[in-house]
């Protein structure tokens, strides 16, 4: 809870205190150690990571409803109290960029801030624009439904058709048709589960070309590939419409929670345009230039994300056929979690900097791979993502990167 920049760790309230005497600061940081309130846990936190409480105070509660943080928050207050008179202590949160401002970042790419959809009253303004939404799927169903309790005014469109009335009992209006849903409303979302359903949304009968006239504005949020992106951005521009692509980073829950992160590309209006609705459904919302980058970064954050999913499920199923607990593994893992926060923390740098300075050597890591592949040849269980990775790291030996940190296994790619 500790790194919400990683976007899995909200910001949380703490006090900076001493460390313990055993406990050695991380090398190259400027840190300082925090005490967390509500919790008994503690860390490390880079200087430019801390924020004063007071400053921030509203925002994080806006952000961050949850039981366990407004204990927190309750916390501090009481700290607070006790303390009236003295000079007020190092208290601090994460960093959150400030709910609706849009930041322009070094690559040139745009992020808006939001949280929690269900969590703020009023401090979201929802736009006067018409918005609809065609498909209600397990992302789309979460979506609408943050958009609505905003006070968006949706219209929708499924192609099974029962999928509405849920939220038309919720104040949506029903669209009889893609083509009749884009004519109706001045920005149309289309969230489905492919590239054919998304052309066939678009191109197909009574499809949302149709309905396109100048102005209008179609916001394409299924993950899909370039191409495809492409092709749509052509085809609705071409009857004077704004194309913005939208493919979102998440899962049922966070669709549902209203925490989503949301990769757009393509007419940076549209985008401006939305930005009470990206704040609505998402955490955080980045635009990336032109039509297709966000395809581009979607399917690179999913790559990454399924081969980390099949890691685990194969960590998982070769810890059971050598005899070990299944659970245990897991809590390992989860203790584990700072660790890893940490390393990728640094391993990001030292790959950014070109700085492979050894803080665990490449040639120690592709050792524990082979006696991790080895072990798996004897219990008869396949290790393919290890094995995977090993020759990757084997080409990083090849040249001559031994020595080097384990982020060095970047230099196997990139020759």
């Amino acid at each position: 809870h500790f790194r919400g920049k990683l976007g899995r760790y909200p910001p949380w309230p703490g006090k900076i205190v001493s460390p313990p005497k055993d406990l050695k600061k991380p090398r190259g940081k400027k840190c300082h150690f925090v005490k967390f309130f509500g919790t008994e846990d503690h860390a490390w936190i880079k200087v430019e990571q801390l924020k004063p409480y007071h400053a921030h105070k509203e925002e994080m509660i806006k952000i961050n409803k949850g039981k366990r943080f407004q204990q927190a928050v309750d916390a501090v207050e009481d700290f607070l109290k006790k303390a009236k008179g003295k000079e007020q202590p190092a208290s601090s949160m994460e960093p959150i960029s400030k709910r609706l401002k849009i930041i322009e970042e070094e690559t040139g790419s745009t992020s808006i801030q939001a949280a929690d959809s269900t969590a703020i009253n009023g401090s979201i303004t929802p736009t006067d624009k018409r918005i609809g939404f065609l498909g209600l799927g397990l992302m789309g169903s979460g979506i609408v439904s943050n958009l609505l309790k905003m006070g968006h005014v949706v219209t929708v469109w499924n192609r099974t058709a029962e999928k509405c009335d849920l939220f038309i009992q919720e104040g949506a209006r029903l669209g009889r048709t893609p083509a009749e849903v884009a004519s109706m409303c001045d920005i149309t979302f289309s969230c489905v589960s492919d590239p054919k359903a998304a052309r066939d949304l678009v191109l197909g009968p009574s499809g949302v070309l149709q309905g396109i006239r100048p102005g209008k504005c179609y916001i394409e949020m299924s993950t899909v590939d370039p191409e495809t992106i492409t092709e749509l951005s052509q085809v609705i521009t071409s009857r004077g419409g704004r194309f913005l692509e939208a493919p979102v980073a998440g899962s049922q829950q966070l669709s549902n929670d209203g925490m989503l992160v949301i990769l757009a590309a393509g007419d940076k209006t549209v985008y401006e345009d939305c930005s009470s609705c990206f704040q609505a459904m998402g955490k955080t919302s980045f635009f990336l230039g032109e039509a297709g980058n966000a395809a581009k970064m979607m399917l690179i954050l999913n790559m990454v994300q399924g081969s980390f999913m099949a890691t685990i499920a194969e960590g998982l199923t070769l810890a059971q056929a050598t005899g070990q607990s299944q659970q245990t593994f897991l809590d390992i893992l989860c203790q584990a979690q700072d660790m890893f926060c940490l390393f990728i923390d640094l391993v990001v740098d030292y790959i950014l900097q070109g700085n492979f300075k050894p803080d665990y050597y490449l040639k120690h890591i592709q050792k524990d791979l082979r006696l991790a592949i080895s072990m798996g040849d004897m219990a008869n269980h396949p290790t393919p993502m290890a094995a995977a990775a090993n020759e990757v790291y084997k080409r990083a030996k090849a040249l001559d990167q031994s020595d080097n940190d384990i982020s060095a296994v970047y230099r196997a790619y990139i020759h």
